[in-house]
């Protein structure tokens, strides 16, 4: 039985729809001021946008490509106390009049510091909620193996995404199931990658440890800024485990102990697969295939068209206490195959880390 400190999920991760206008509105039902939003076009194609209150609320970087971070003269405004605003298209990525998702992440306590470890000391900057376990700091890289950047988390990491913001450079991904020293790119279909140099070593509580910066795609160049997003588990909330698949309709079942209201999916150890990705707002529930990825520009496979795989559709069940793969598809269920999963959601029982009891 799971038991949580966190009341509400919605309270500091939430996936809002919208439509957007091509002009200025507010959008609102989010549950809380964002610290980090991540939005998709769903009835086209279109980039991303991600955009977090560190960096600052014009800066974007898109997962779908290794592109530098760009400026957004219009489009998200502001973060406000129940979602964001806008004050014009923002390109084609956030506010068109078109249909989209965003995600969102509460961060909160703000603080800065200088790095430690190999090298020269670098400043740092950061917002953390360690109740949710989620974390966004940018910092510079010296180009020294042993460079050590704290997370502010108070517990290990179990994710961690990264990215230079300065230039194009590949989306790195850590997460423990993979091979130690191996990455994945958030912005690619490739499978799990060593590196010599520049991958995103395996972190403790306090910090996150680089390798060297030999290569270009690294996330510990001398003097290069990028961002780290870190997420560590929260019993009743969020999970970033691993599962493998049995190529068939009657799929793995993947028990999370919370009902997920957001999951994305990728494969590790092989294959051409997407980042796969669902969310309650746009209804995946009772077998559900409302699918966008992270890597592509693609829209939503509901809409036709988007993203799916031989004529599959990641079709999954979202229950009370996990997921349940319901199709052989690649995205999420080839035989033998291993995949890791990212999760949010909520417990039904034992908030407070207090157990529920029958009466």
């Amino acid at each position: 039985m799971a038991y949580t400190a966190i009341d509400k999920s919605g309270s500091y991760m939430s996936a809002k729809t919208y439509a957007g206008n091509n002009g200025s509105q507010s959008i609102t039902g989010v549950g809380f001021q964002p610290d980090m939003t991540w939005i998709k076009k769903r009835d086209g194609a279109a980039d991303s946008s991600l955009m977090d209150s560190v960096r600052g609320v014009r800066k974007s970087l898109t997962t779908n490509n290794a592109e530098a971070e760009y400026t957004e003269t219009t489009g998200l405004s502001s973060w406000d106390a129940d979602g964001f605003s806008f004050d014009g298209a923002g390109f084609d990525h956030v506010n068109t009049s078109n249909t989209f998702v965003s995600w969102n992440w509460k961060a909160g306590t703000t603080g800065s510091g200088s790095t430690t470890g190999g090298g020269t000391s670098k400043t740092y900057n950061y917002s953390v909620n360690t109740t949710a376990g989620f974390s966004i700091v940018t910092y510079t890289g010296n180009g020294n193996s042993g460079h050590t950047v704290p997370h502010h988390l108070g517990t290990t990491p179990n994710l961690i995404i990264a990215k230079e913001t300065g230039a194009a450079d590949y989306w790195r991904v850590y997460n423990p199931n993979l091979t130690t020293n191996y990455n994945l790119y958030l912005n690619t279909t490739h499978a799990q990658d060593s590196a010599s140099d520049g991958y995103l070593g395996t972190p403790d509580a306090t910090n996150i440890t680089f390798g060297g910066a030999s290569n270009t795609n690294t996330v510990n160049q001398d003097g290069i800024t990028y961002v780290a997003y870190c997420f560590a588990e929260k019993t009743g909330y969020s999970q970033f485990g691993a599962y493998k698949g049995n190529g068939q309709a009657n799929g793995a079942f993947i028990y999370t102990g919370f009902t997920p209201s957001f999951v994305m999916f990728k494969r590790y150890d092989g294959g051409t697969e997407n980042w796969a990705m669902m969310d309650s707002a746009r209804s995946y529930h009772n077998v559900g295939n409302h699918t966008l990825a992270a890597n592509s520009s693609n829209g939503e496979s509901s809409f036709g068209g988007g993203e799916s795989v031989d004529g599959a559709s990641n079709k999954v069940d979202i229950v009370s206490n996990g997921i349940k793969i319901r199709e052989a598809s690649a995205y999420n269920n080839t035989d033998g195959a291993t995949y890791i999963y990212i999760a949010f959601g909520q417990t039904i029982v034992g908030t407070n880390n207090v157990p529920a009891t029958a009466r």
